[in-house]
Parts: structure tokens; sequence; C-alpha cells
């Protein structure tokens, strides 16, 4: 009997409607199994040595924007001044001295270093200076691969995306979402069309190796003709990577709160087929442009030369250390959040205390899944690389599930390597909990 979890359990039905709820899967075994208990584990794990081939990662959380987009399931905050800035950035220096402090951490350099948000490029340009040389100071970057930095096109200018540049960030994505003015205001985004292509040509001269852009499928009063005219102008704008997301509407949007209010179940957005479909469409257009699909989300113009090294180390469990309110770590196989309130985030900071809120020490067997099931989100799987870390036949362990998905014609072995036809990698998400523990199936996943 197969353990696929039939359609109808499965994190996002294969049928129609948008409905409020998470459905990208981002780690295993499910938050909803993370707790506040385990928390504790983590500082006596801080006092040993890491294993010294896992390679070392960095995330620090910026929550400030200048608006919150009525899609936003993130922490940020809209209404800090200059000081109350000062002062998080303050707290989260502090936290990331006590983790460059501590055995495990100390003496390594990080292969990848990640600003995430919020929206980093809200910062001034002597805030940004000052972060990145206190980072340094900590844990020194040079060794990095990869320094990665989330930008909102309204928050630059010519002079910022020098700096940013010369602070030694490689890879800038910028949030795009939708070329359409009307769209992005509809959907509560700070920027408009104008500010895309300005910011993009500054981008372009201040020589970043690596430039993104993010797009939405599926925001609300998005049309086919819209979306058709978002992926032509994506192709004239010939960025180095392409990264698309499928709208999903999680509790704590201000989409759902519109929809709770109205008393509405089905969220005002484009159904789940008209999601992939879009995303399948931009997929193949990239395709002709010369671009390669290397994930369920991601499309590059150069395979050979354009890479995500935080992404990949992740995904083959590079240890992350994140500092700032509710980031998230994973160390020494020990996933963590942080709590997820910025007062009580830099009230604990300062009294010197982890401001861990919960966490989960996973086992051998969990490890081995979570890297499955984020790698088959590239579109393919090895099983050599399964037998050689993990001491696992992969094909033998989940034959069940590698069946099912070959009978539904959406996968199949290729020698060692099992791979996704576009029909399931534009759905990769809700194929994933088959392989998931009994224990963590049929459950909610946040």
């Amino acid at each position: 009997m197969s353990n696929l979890l039939p359609d109808s359990q499965l994190p996002v039905p294969e049928a129609e409607e948008t409905t409020a709820g998470n459905y990208f899967i981002a780690n295993y075994p499910p938050f909803h199994f993370w707790d506040a208990g385990t928390a504790r584990y983590l500082e006596e794990l801080l006092k040993n040595p890491a294993a010294p081939e896992t390679p070392l990662g960095v995330y620090f959380h910026i929550p400030f924007c200048r608006k919150r987009c009525h899609f936003c399931y993130f922490r940020v905050y809209t209404d800090r001044n200059a000081s109350e800035i000062q002062r998080y950035l303050d707290a989260g220096m502090r936290e990331l001295a006590r983790y460059a402090a501590a055995p495990f951490v100390n003496g390594r350099k990080p292969r990848f270093v990640y600003f995430g948000g919020g929206t980093p490029s809200y910062l001034s340009v002597s805030q940004l200076r000052s972060l990145t040389d206190r980072m340094k100071a900590l844990l020194p970057w040079d060794e990095v691969e990869e320094v990665t930095f989330e930008a909102e096109p309204g928050t630059l200018n010519e002079a910022k995306l020098l700096a940013i540049r010369e602070l030694g960030v490689t890879r800038l994505s910028l949030g795009v979402e939708n070329f359409d003015s009307r769209i992005l205001e509809i959907n509560g985004r700070a920027h408009r069309a104008d500010e895309i292509h300005r910011a993009f040509a500054w981008a372009r001269a201040a020589g970043f190796p690596q430039i993104n852009v993010d797009l939405i499928a599926g925001m609300v009063e998005e049309t086919d003709e819209n979306w058709r005219e978002n992926v032509r102008k994506l192709i004239e704008l010939s960025p180095d990577c392409v990264t698309i997301y499928q709208m999903e509407v999680p509790y704590n949007t201000g989409i759902f709160k519109q929809m709770k209010e109205e008393g509405k179940l089905v969220a005002p957005v484009a159904t789940w087929n008209q999601k992939r479909d879009w995303v399948g469409y931009a997929f193949a257009e990239l395709e002709k442009a010369g671009y390669t699909v290397t994930s369920g989300y991601t499309a590059v113009r150069d395979p050979e030369r354009t890479r995500f090294v935080y992404r990949d180390a992740l995904w083959k469990g590079a240890d992350l250390v994140g500092a700032g309110v509710a980031s998230f770590s994973h160390i020494g196989g020990v996933h963590f959040q942080n709590v997820a309130e910025i007062g009580e985030y830099i009230d604990r900071v300062e009294r010197e205390e982890l401001p861990v809120s919960r966490a989960m020490a996973t086992t051998p067997e969990e490890r081995m899944i979570r890297e499955l099931i984020l790698q088959m989100k590239l579109g393919r799987v090895n099983a050599p690389y399964f037998s050689q870390k993990f001491g696992e036949d992969i094909r033998t362990r989940f034959a069940p599930q590698w069946a099912e998905l070959g009978q539904r014609k959406l996968a199949d072995w290729q020698g060692e390597r099992f791979e996704l036809t576009r029909e399931a990698l534009l759905k990769v998400d809700t194929l994933l909990p088959a392989f998931f523990l009994p224990r963590h199936q049929n459950a909610r996943y946040t």
C-alpha cells in the first residue's frame, strides 16, 4: 500500500481554489513539532566543536519596511525611527557575537551570508557600513563565496547600490513581484514600475556578479494578459536569475484578515492550477530565451556561472547561524527560531539570554528526509549522495512513493537519479509530505 497522501490531505489540494494556510515547505520536520523546551539544549550544543567539513552560513534579519504588503507573512515593522533601528542592529550584533565566541562557531569562517527581511535596503548606507563592518570583525568574510542582499526597488538609488556592492554583496535580489504599478498598489507594494527599471539599471552599472529578480504568480487582480506582459518585461530586463513564487495566503497576512472580516474561505487570488500554468508559461518562455530551470522556483541565464550557494548549501545540511528577530537557524542537526516580537528579542539579548522561542533536535533519519525533500525541489535526487552520506538506499526506503509518482507520470528513475517532470516540479510542495515520517503526516505544518 502506498504511503503517498491522497490529494485531499496534501497541504494544498491539486484542486482549484486558494484558501488560507501555508503551502510552501521550507524545512523538515514541520515547525508544528518544534517546541520551547528543546531550546535549552542549545547552550550545550554550542559548547562543542562542529564537524569540520560542515559549511557555515550566516543569516541576518532586517525587519524594517516602508510598507507592509497585503500578502506578507514575515516579521516586519514600518514605524521605527533611526534610534530604534540602531538599538535593534546593536542587539543583532550582540547576539551574533555570542555565537561567534562559542566553540561550535569560533574559528569558522562563513561560506555564505544572507541579508533578508523585511527590507535590508531600507537601511541607510552608514547603517549598512557599520553593520557589515561589525559582522566581518566577528566572522570574517575572506572565504565567503556568496553574500546575498534582498532589496525593494523603491529604496534604492545609484549611490546606495554602489555602496552595497562595495560592502561585498555578490547576489542582489530585487523584490519586483510584478511590473504593473496598479497591481503593485492593489497588493500593498511600496514601489512602482518605473522604480524597477531605474534600480535594475543602477544595479547593472554597479557591477553585481548576480542580480536576481523575484516575481509572484497569483497576486490580487493578476490576469493572463498581465502575466504574459510580466514575462515579456522580465526577459527584456535579462536578469542573471529569476525566482517565481506562487501566491499563498498564510493566516497572518492582510489578505487573510480581509477574508475573515468578509466571511470568505477562498482568497481573492488565482487558483492553484492557474498559478502553476503561469509559472509553467514563464519557465517555457525563459527557456526559449536561453535560461535553464534549476528548481521549482528558479531559472538562471548561465548555470555554469550563476549559483545560489545559500540554497544549495542549506539543502545539503550546512550549518546556518541566524541572528535577528524571528530568524531561523540550523546547527549541528538542531533547528531553532528566535522570538517573533522585536521588543522581546532586544530585551532578551540585552539580558545576555539566547532569544530562542522554539527548537527541535533532529535524528539522523529526520536529517536524511529533510535533505531528500528539499533536494526534490531541484527536480532531481541522486541516490548515491544519500547512500554515501546517510547509508540509506532511498530507492528501497521510499519505493512506494517513487512507484506512485511514476504511475502518475510525475517522475521516474534515470539510472541513479530520480527526475521530476515539469508538471511535478510546478507542484512539488504538494508531493513532499508523502516522504514525511508517519508521525509528521496529516499534521499542521506551522
